[in-house]
């Protein structure tokens, strides 16, 4: 079963798991029954072991971690190959790995940042 871990960086104010926590409802919304947790590097719970843990638990023997960042920075070059690297070591071959580019230097994520910096010019924006 294939588990899709959402790696976010995390902060002291809670409010700013809001958007992640939004991005995770949508994927279980639109995808009943996939397994999706969401981890944060620091500062936030669950941290990246303890989203393994959870998706492990759901039965998931491939984890596709998804970086919400926007780009390519040491978080994502450095920091997270060594937390799927610490979770190899723990789980062996039974865990299948795959890293997602960052959200951000996907296609359609530049261009939907595009148009949601557009809008202003045209009216009001809406919070979701």
């Amino acid at each position: 079963m294939d588990g899709l871990l959402l790696f976010a960086h995390g902060a002291r104010d809670p409010r700013w798991a809001g958007p992640f926590e939004a991005v995770a409802r949508r994927i279980a919304q639109q995808r009943p029954g996939q397994a999706v947790a969401l981890g944060f590097l620091e500062f936030m719970q669950p941290d990246f072991a303890g989203a393994v843990a959870s998706l492990i638990d759901q039965g998931c023997t491939r984890i596709h971690v998804m970086p919400m960042f926007l780009g390519s920075g040491g978080h994502v070059q450095r920091d997270l190959p060594g937390l799927v690297d610490q979770q190899r070591a723990l789980h062996g071959e039974r865990i299948e790995w795959t890293l997602q580019a960052p959200l951000g230097e996907i296609a359609s994520v530049i261009d939907a940042m595009a148009e949601a910096c557009m809008a202003p010019l045209d009216g009001p924006i809406s919070k979701t």
